[in-house]
């Protein structure tokens, strides 16, 4: 059978040169990285002037780490951003702070190592769910895990064109999430970028 598109996420856009590639495969998600420590880390003035060359229906996440929520509402309610991605420790009082601050999509990302971790993410107030090992390490959890799970949600974690395939015969996930997959020596290659998103695009599920 055909299935549904698989919605896509680029994450970890940091030049120009990713917003062309980016422009040209009309994924549905771009992110940025706004966790210092994180090696894809992009300033909001950096993450601004890269938005204002996006194709504007392509939606722009903002990804961030126990950062303080009055931050990440300024940068959300700049237009930097479309939708914010909680990829830290973020509770549910978090969220609600957060909430009172801006009225953008609140993505929640889980760490995967059990079911009780996936119990925990199927109580979230967060709009959608994403499913990680690590911290965009390209690291994969175990999806079987994910089969009985009756919420949406996003898949990240080791994703590329090569273990695609076998993640999306496996599950239905309402998007996927790739970053290293898509890099060569650190940086977003427009090839890997292409391939994977025909990747996606092509997969059929018999």
């Amino acid at each position: 059978m055909v299935r549904i598109m698989t919605k896509i996420k680029l994450c970890g856009l940091t030049r120009y040169e990713d917003i062309l590639a980016v422009n040209e495969l009309v994924p549905d998600f771009i992110g940025f990285v706004f966790w210092e420590k994180s090696k894809r880390y992009v300033t909001a003035e950096q993450a601004k002037v890269l938005k204002e060359k996006l194709n504007p229906s392509v939606k722009a996440v903002g990804v961030f780490v126990d950062e303080d929520p009055k931050v990440i509402a300024e940068i959300a309610n700049a237009g930097i951003i479309d939708i914010v991605q909680l990829h830290g420790s973020e509770d549910e009082e978090y969220i609600s702070e957060l909430r009172k601050l801006t009225s953008g999509e609140i993505i929640k990302a889980f760490k995967i190592r059990s079911t009780e971790d996936l119990k925990r993410a199927g109580k979230s107030s967060a709009d959608r769910l994403l499913f990680d090992a690590g911290m965009g390490d390209g690291k994969v959890f175990d999806w079987s895990v994910l089969k009985a799970f009756d919420r949406p949600y996003f898949l990240a974690g080791g994703l590329d064109k090569e273990t695609l395939p076998g993640a999306l015969s496996l599950l239905d996930p309402d998007g996927v999430d790739v970053s290293s997959g898509i890099e060569t020596n650190g940086r977003k290659d427009p090839e890997k970028m292409k391939l994977f998103v025909e990747a996606v695009r092509n997969f059929r599920k018999d």
